[in-house]
């Protein structure tokens, strides 16, 4: 029922090949554009819209090791390194 179709990204410029097993794949969830960018560009694409994190270091209350988080520490509350939180989870 599909063939195979070769387009052009707009973003490059380079030949793709929109599989018939992709656009049955794009019917099923009912997308009715064919894709615009080749896998490099769409894949660019998506990690560039990805913020990456500032992380912190700081020492686990706990066992005293190193542990690097996605926050800025306070003072005032303990931060834990992974493996601490982890079993203080399992304790709940």
């Amino acid at each position: 029922m599909y063939e195979d179709k070769t387009l052009v990204c707009k973003e490059c410029g380079a030949e793709f090949v929109f599989t018939a097993g992709e656009q049955e794949f794009y019917a099923s969830k009912g997308f009715v554009n064919e894709p615009q960018r080749c896998k490099a560009c769409r894949d660019a694409r998506k990690n560039g819209a990805k913020q990456t994190r500032e992380m912190y270091t700081t020492v686990c209350a706990a066992c005293g090791k190193e542990a690097r988080v996605p926050f800025q520490p306070r003072e005032d509350r303990p931060v834990y390194c992974s493996e601490c939180f982890a079993k203080m989870k399992e304790e709940q």
